[in-house]
């Protein structure tokens, strides 16, 4: 049951990029493009995911289980680290200079998007390079 609630959440949220344009990395940068001839479409597009995003969290602050009967997992920290913030620059940064963010760059790759190839391989290049840095960091904080 949890495997086809996950296809079908992954299909619902793929569609949706699709649709609101969030896996076109030309729409994105036209967004981003502050100081040119700016898109603000996509704007909607987070408004209305951090409304339903907003309402679905305080429904499940509320619960013990999830919909499925899995215990809930809702991160209890709030503290904004250094790192919280380097993180979100370099994505940002990341998404400015190349259109994509992860969730739409495998939608736009699954599409037959091929500047998605590019992107996708970077990204999983840099998952690889931070789990090798974070083993490291972990095995001499052992030592």
């Amino acid at each position: 049951m949890g495997l086809l609630a996950a296809l079908i959440s992954g299909l619902l949220f793929g569609v949706g990029l699709m649709v609101s344009g969030m896996a076109n990395p030309a729409k994105v940068l036209g967004f981003l493009y502050l100081a040119g001839r700016w898109d603000p479409s996509l704007a909607f597009v987070m408004v209305g995911a951090i409304a339903v995003g907003s309402v679905a969290f305080l429904f499940a602050k509320r619960r013990k289980k999830s919909l499925l009967g899995l215990p809930m997992q809702i991160p209890a920290s709030t503290n904004v680290t250094m790192r919280l913030v380097l993180g979100s620059a370099v994505f940002g940064v990341g998404w400015g200079l190349a259109g994509f963010c992860p969730g739409p760059a495998l939608v736009a790759l699954g599409a037959g998007f091929p500047k998605a190839w590019g992107f996708v391989v970077a990204m999983l290049a840099g998952m690889a390079m931070f789990e090798l840095l974070e083993r490291a960091k972990l095995s001499r904080q052992r030592a």
